[in-house]
């Protein structure tokens, strides 16, 4: 109905309802309308009329009982006065509350609905990331229990004299074409790296030292008055491996030692990685392979489409067989991306081959924080731990294993020591090629990188 100005806001919501529902009132409600409409109109309602007859005097036998206090009415005497309450806009009642909230501090009243659905929201996920949690270390457990089946055989960990970093944790990968398990006193390092994570730069750093770089080793290099001579640096970086794994199986703690020496530089942990273990944990953590984009130098000045590389893992009496690996974007399996990462034969070298090994690892990194290899990868890492030879505790990956994933979402800073052509070209004492570098400039590039 049309709102009047003779009747209270709740007067003539009274009045709404009760035309709405006519045909439904009863003799007291009707009665209650007929007043009602009048007072809309603005016309008097005489105290005799039928509208009050309900509130006539009570009669004298109903006067003995206990009197009660009457009941507040409008103006008109005939009806319960309804209560009074301003009609206000949103924006009127929006001012109010922000005054009330003035008035308070500043602070609404804590809802104890919100706060209680809260909790258990943080329950759930507390729940959820324990069930992960624990489907991790079970992938893992059964990764470190299926490793061994055929013809592997579990690793032992080496001596290492780990020593902590200023930022971040150095770890020396150490890649071999041995078999661990087997006798290591004639094998080679055909990869040294050294990895960075956990800095404060929230990045993966990491450098490869070519295996031809020349180096001093205390009792075996010539000894001269003046060390700026050639000779003086007349061991190449691999060897050290051999030496140490010649004294009481300690090629490890030796290469590590030797980058002190050299490059002022401490390593925390090590991981020792064969042919066979690295294809184990590559099938196992990328099922469908790895993306890469395949890259060779020329060969004898000419551009390849493809090249036939060494397949080391299907050696047969003593005889490899060749692998094709083409040029260009595809999936590379644990075998394949061995082999690509270890072809040295086109017209860069060892630094070609050091190339491909940095680009096989950021691959590897960028592809792995994918969240589906949480499960896989858990498996991966425990088939590497029982095949490989490594210091790194299972509490460093509980503890770090989640932000090392973030932390390759910021890319992989790389170094290669030493740089294209950034050597002098001679020879070791046994009269092998060798590279002789400016150990001052690379310890400066080391510590620009935040690795010593």
């Amino acid at each position: 109905m049309k709102k009047s100005e003779n009747l209270s806001h709740h007067e003539q919501l009274r009045l709404d309802y009760l035309y709405k529902n006519y045909y439904y009132l009863n003799d007291k409600e009707k009665k209650e309308f007929s007043y009602l409409r009048q007072k809309s109109k603005g016309q008097a309602v005489p105290s005799g009329s039928p509208q009050a007859s309900r509130y006539e005097e009570p009669s004298a036998s109903q006067s003995a009982a206990p009197a009660e206090e009457p009941a507040e009415t409008d103006s008109s005497g005939l009806l319960p006065k309804y209560p009074e309450q301003p009609s206000r806009s949103r924006k009127e009642r929006k001012a109010q509350q922000a005054a009330a909230e003035t008035a308070s501090g500043g602070q609404q009243p804590k809802k104890k609905g919100k706060k209680i659905r809260f909790k258990r929201i943080l329950l759930w996920l507390g729940i959820f990331l324990l069930m992960v949690l624990g489907g991790m270390i079970f992938m893992f457990i059964k990764g470190l229990t299926t490793a061994n089946n055929g013809n592997s055989k579990p690793a032992e960990t080496e001596y290492f004299d780990g020593q902590d970093t200023k930022d971040g944790v150095n770890i020396l990968i150490l890649g071999t074409d041995g078999r661990v398990g087997e006798d290591s006193t004639e094998t080679r390092t055909d990869s040294i790296m050294v990895l960075n994570v956990g800095n404060k730069d929230h990045k993966i750093k990491l450098v490869s030292f070519m295996r031809d770089t020349l180096i001093h080793i205390d009792g075996i290099s010539n000894e001269y008055s003046d060390p700026s001579q050639a000779d003086y640096y007349d061991q190449k970086l691999n060897s050290a491996y051999t030496i140490g794994e010649q004294n009481h199986n300690r090629g490890a703690d030796y290469v590590r030692q030797m980058l002190k020496d050299n490059f002022d530089l401490d390593i925390k942990y090590y991981a020792l990685v064969d042919f066979q273990t690295f294809a184990t944990a590559i099938d196992t953590l990328f099922p469908n392979g790895v993306s890469m984009n395949a890259q060779f130098s020329t060969i004898d000045g000419e551009a390849v489409s493809e090249v036939e590389v060494p397949d080391d893992l299907n050696m047969q009496d003593g005889v490899v067989p060749n692998q094709t690996i083409k040029v260009g974007q595809q999936q590379m399996d644990g075998r394949t991306l061995l082999n690509y990462a270890r072809f040295r034969k086109d017209d860069e070298g060892d630094f070609g081959r050091t190339r491909r090994q940095q680009e096989v690892l950021t691959a590897i990194f960028q592809q792995v924080k994918d969240p589906t290899k949480l499960f896989t990868g858990s498996e991966a890492l425990g088939k590497v731990f029982a095949l490989t030879s490594t210091n790194v505790p299972y509490s460093f990956l509980l503890t770090n294993g989640i932000s090392l994933a973030a932390d390759s979402r910021n890319g992989v800073e790389r170094l290669t020591i030493p740089e294209n052509g950034d050597w002098i070209d001679t020879y070791d004492m046994y009269g092998g090629q060798g590279l002789l570098i400016d150990f001052d400039a690379y310890k400066e590039r080391l510590q620009q990188m935040g690795l010593r």
